[in-house]
């Protein structure tokens, strides 16, 4: 009975070893960021194994502008791609239908509004030079306040450039406000001409980065989806318990303008990263969809106002809720 036993220890042990090779082995996960402070913990998850405790080979590859990540995912060069909420909405067809998967970062501080000293509301705005990116993030955050003012972006004066773009022509005062981010909220609230408006503190689930995949990868690779949202929660709450090395490493990974670890520490500082209880709120479930449908919904009705597409969709049908509810 002994030997039968130590047999069946030394079979079971041989038939794990086996499964976690073959998926370790397996077809490598792709997954596509820009150079942004919300994706670092997939480089922890990288480094410290997580990856490889789910069975997956992942591969983390930069792609800059979403104009080449998210039409990558469309034509299934890659598996994933990382993105805020309304992003996603532009390149979405019947042909290329997404879904997503769950999310990694909110904005709590690090996007915002810098504006000459004389704009104290929203509302002010109007008539203004305002610098943003078209068909961004950067737009759809500054449709949603005007909205909330009772203004359209009609109601400014856009100039089209880059969210860094935006912020350094605040400073050089080309304009009169810009949508932008760290390190220029920063910059133009020092400008002896201009202070932040407002910033993603006081919006949260507005600025959301998440995964997502077409519903053919997902079909095909739902297990691994899944691993890989198990490695993300381990990898988050890692960076919790240790800070400073978890800058370092997020730093080194994410590299770019954020390579040097004080510079990713700073910009981390507006930033929540999504543990499993943000998770399970955000998407929610089936029978219960979380806020994540809010801000589907605002960039769907904010979407069709500017133009960039004429969806009629219903948010929940967007959401693989089988990655955090497993």
């Amino acid at each position: 009975m002994r030997l039968f036993r130590l047999f069946r220890g030394l079979l079971g042990a041989a038939l794990l070893l086996a499964v976690g090779t073959t998926a370790v082995g397996a077809e490598p996960l792709k997954i596509a960021h820009s150079t942004w402070v919300g994706y670092g913990p997939f480089y922890i998850a990288q480094e410290k194994g997580f990856f490889e405790e789910e069975g997956l080979d992942v591969d983390l590859i930069l792609m800059e502008d979403t104009k080449t990540r998210v039409p990558a995912l469309a034509a299934g060069r890659i598996d994933a791609a990382a993105t805020t909420v309304d992003t996603v909405l532009t390149f979405y067809s019947e042909r290329r239908p997404f879904r997503y998967l769950f999310a990694v970062d909110d904005s709590k501080g690090g996007d915002g509004i810098v504006a000459n000293n004389e704009i104290k509301t929203i509302a002010d705005l109007a008539g203004k030079r305002v610098a943003y990116q078209e068909a961004s993030v950067s737009q759809f955050y500054l449709s949603v306040l005007l909205r909330e003012a009772g203004l359209s972006l009609d109601a400014v004066e856009m100039v089209n450039m880059t969210a860094a773009d935006a912020g350094a022509a605040f400073v050089a005062k080309r304009v009169d406000a810009a949508v932008t981010w760290e390190p220029w909220l920063t910059r133009g609230d020092q400008a002896e001409h201009g202070h932040i408006l407002v910033d993603s503190s006081s919006s949260p689930g507005l600025i959301t980065d998440v995964v997502l995949t077409t519903v053919e990868k997902l079909e095909a690779r739902t297990a691994e989806f899944q691993a890989l949202y198990r490695a993300w929660v381990k990898a988050v709450e890692w960076q919790k318990a240790n800070e400073a090395e978890a800058d370092a490493i997020m730093a080194r990974g994410v590299g770019g303008w954020l390579k040097e670890a004080e510079a990713f520490e700073e910009s981390r500082s507006g930033v929540a990263y999504y543990d499993s209880a943000m998770n399970e709120a955000f998407i929610g479930t089936a029978e219960m969809p979380g806020t994540i449908t809010r801000t589907i919904s605002n960039a769907l009705t904010l979407g069709r106002e500017a133009g960039l597409f004429d969806h009629d969709l219903e948010p929940a049908t967007l959401i693989a809720f089988e990655i955090v509810n497993q």
